[in-house]
Formats: C-alpha cells, structure tokens, sequence
C-alpha cells in the first residue's frame, strides 16, 4: 500500500538568508531560506508489477523531495513507478521548495529534488552557465518539467467580494482585506511579493498592519482560505483545484514571471542510477496525464 506523510509547521515568516552562493555546502545553506524540520520524510509506498531497476528482487528506497503542490500528482506517479519496478519504494517529502533546498544542503538523504521555482534549484546546481554554486543536484539530469499558474482565490461566499488582483491591491492599500501568502523562502511566496511589488505596494508595511497572513508552504495558504480564517489567499491553480477553491483571477508572466518546475537527481543520491530512471519517467505520456489532469502544463516529454 502507498502512504503519504505531509509536513506543515508555524504560521511564522521566514526570510530568506542573503550572501552569495559558494562552493560549500554553507552557502547552500544561506541561499536555500530558512530552515524547516530536516528529515521528516513521507512513509514508504510500494507495489509489485514488472521490474526494470530492480532485476535481483533487491528491496531499494527511493527518496524524492518534492514541492507542496506535487503532491497528488506524484503520489499517483509513485504508485505507477513501482508497478515497474519490483522492490521499489518511492518515499516523499512533500514540503516548501526552501525547506527542502536546505534540508538537502544539510546533507539529507535524497535521490530526486523537485522544485517549484527554478530559484531554488539553481542554488543547488552548480554546473548553470558556469556560475557558482553547491554542485549537489546532477546538472545533466536537469529538466524544467512543468509550469503551473498563480492564482487568487476566495473563502465559500467571497465575504469581501474580492474579485481581481486590481481589486485585490486597492483593498490592501487600504487596509481592508487580509491576504494569506507563503512565507519569503516558500515559492509561492516569492511569487506574490513579485505582485505585491508589480502594484507598488509594500509588503512590511502591509504586514505590520495586520492584512497579511503567512504560511510555510502553498498547502497551509490554500488551508486559511478554505477555512475562511482571511478573506483570499495567492495559490497555485493545481492547488485551488486540488482543495475545490474559487479561483477568482490568475497573474500575468508580467506580474510574476513564468512559474517553472525543474526536477534533477541529486549528485550524491543514495540511489543515483534509479533517481535518473525517475527523472525521465516523470517525461512518459502515463506520468504527463497524472500532472495534466492535477492542471500542470507539462513543458517537457520524453
């Protein structure tokens, strides 16, 4: 049977640690954000069926760190995964794109790092454009996979007739709504200060008067607006999708840049030839429907 552990923590800000990258693994560290609950990974899942990686029967884990908004999708992937491979486990962690960049620079056992920004893979990829950087996910397997939308969505009832992110930005100017948001480290988050900065507003100042509510990654933002606890919220449209909420506008590229997923195996991957295997089945048409049908738009297949 296929389990699934989902981290959350505190609804605190935390901002992301400044300096440039280094080649060690402590300026990983500072680029990745702060840093969450190292460890604390999905629950095994496996299932039997025809094996390629796996011909000797051998028992193997592989580990994905995966962003929040995967979720579903790669639950459903996992399972077809092992069907494939005989022995296999597929083990998620399923956390903010931040958390886990850290988690992984602090030497976390890892096979796959799914983003869902290229932010953060880039300060775990050393080999782009020749730039610096920690070197610890394998350049070569590097694919931007998907693209997924921002959106802003409303509790049951839209309470204070949000409609738009026009109408959104003249709310808080005025101090009359309450927007939850990831926190800096948390893609999501990055994503909505780019909106917040595209309208001139200033998110300290919104902040320190109250109209701003923060999550450690996209599920607990999409949680406060399901529950009603703020008046809308910035989310993924696989995540509104995903928790039935209504979706009331979604950001231009202009407002926020293209929204990317990038996937690599990790270079010092426990299992590194499996993490590859992974990599290029996430491309497979059976792979591609599980993200379409979650509401991704898949830019690469194999």
């Amino acid at each position: 049977m296929h389990h699934m552990v989902e981290k959350g923590g505190a609804l605190t800000r935390r901002q992301l640690l400044g300096g440039a990258a280094a080649l060690a693994a402590t300026a990983a560290l500072a680029a990745c954000g702060s840093a969450g609950s190292a460890g604390r990974d999905g629950a095994d899942s496996s299932a039997s069926g025809p094996s390629k990686a796996a011909a000797s029967g051998k028992a193997r884990t592989l580990t994905v760190f995966a962003a929040a908004s995967l979720t579903e999708s790669l639950q459903q992937i996992g399972r077809l995964f092992e069907r494939k491979h005989k022995g296999v486990t597929v083990k998620f962690n399923f956390d903010s794109s931040g958390t886990l960049c850290t988690q992984i620079a602090e030497g976390a056992r890892a096979d796959v790092f799914f983003s869902a920004a290229e932010k953060q893979m880039d300060q775990l990829d050393g080999g782009l454009d020749g730039q610096e950087g920690a070197g610890m996910v394998d350049h070569a397997t590097r694919v931007d996979l998907l693209q997924n939308k921002v959106v802003l969505c409303v509790p049951k009832g839209n309470p204070k007739d949000v409609k738009s992110f026009d109408g959104l930005a003249k709310a808080l100017a005025a101090h009359q709504v309450l927007l939850a948001m990831g926190n800096a480290d948390v893609p999501v988050g990055q994503y909505t200060q780019r909106i917040l900065a595209h309208y001139g507003l200033d998110e300290a100042a919104l902040a320190q008067a109250g109209c701003i509510s923060y999550g450690s990654n996209v599920k607990e933002v999409a949680a406060q607006v399901r529950e009603a606890s703020v008046d809308c919220g910035v989310v993924y449209a696989t995540d509104a999708k995903a928790e039935s909420l209504a979706q009331v506008d979604a950001a231009t590229d202009a407002m926020c840049g293209r929204v990317a997923y990038p996937v690599a195996a990790v270079k010092a991957a426990p299992e590194h030839a499996l993490a590859v295997e992974f990599v290029d089945f996430l491309r497979t048409k059976a792979a591609v429907k599980c993200f379409t049908d979650a509401g991704f738009t898949a830019l690469a297949k194999a």
